[in-house]
């Protein structure tokens, strides 16, 4: 990592700061693009295990019948290799419960 003397540090802001007034555009730091990056991933996981959670529920739901209230809350806390393994036990469990024995 590379420090710059204070007065060398003050001057390469007040750069950064002209360019983005003329260019109306916010510098990112690379530092903040890392997690701008890894925040989008880890919304991206989250918003695809909430999509495998939604098509077990509605696999059970077709396969069982209503579902009890337990269900959701345990879909929505599980991992997304635990909703796999559920969504493969869905095919051949012969009960609800059968689905999620184990896990």
């Amino acid at each position: 990592m590379l420090q710059l003397p204070k007065p060398l540090e003050q001057q390469v802001w007040q750069d950064i700061e002209t360019i983005e007034g003329k260019a109306d555009m916010k510098y990112v730091t690379s530092v903040e693009r890392l997690a701008i990056e890894r925040g989008r991933l880890a919304g991206m996981a989250e918003g695809k295990a909430e999509g495998k959670a939604e098509t077990l529920s509605r696999q059970l739901t077709r396969r069982f019948g209503p579902l009890p209230e337990w269900v959701a809350p345990r879909l929505q806390g599980a991992t997304a290799d635990q909703l796999d393994l559920w969504a493969d036990r869905v095919l051949d469990a012969p009960t609800l419960l059968g689905v999620f024995d184990g896990h």
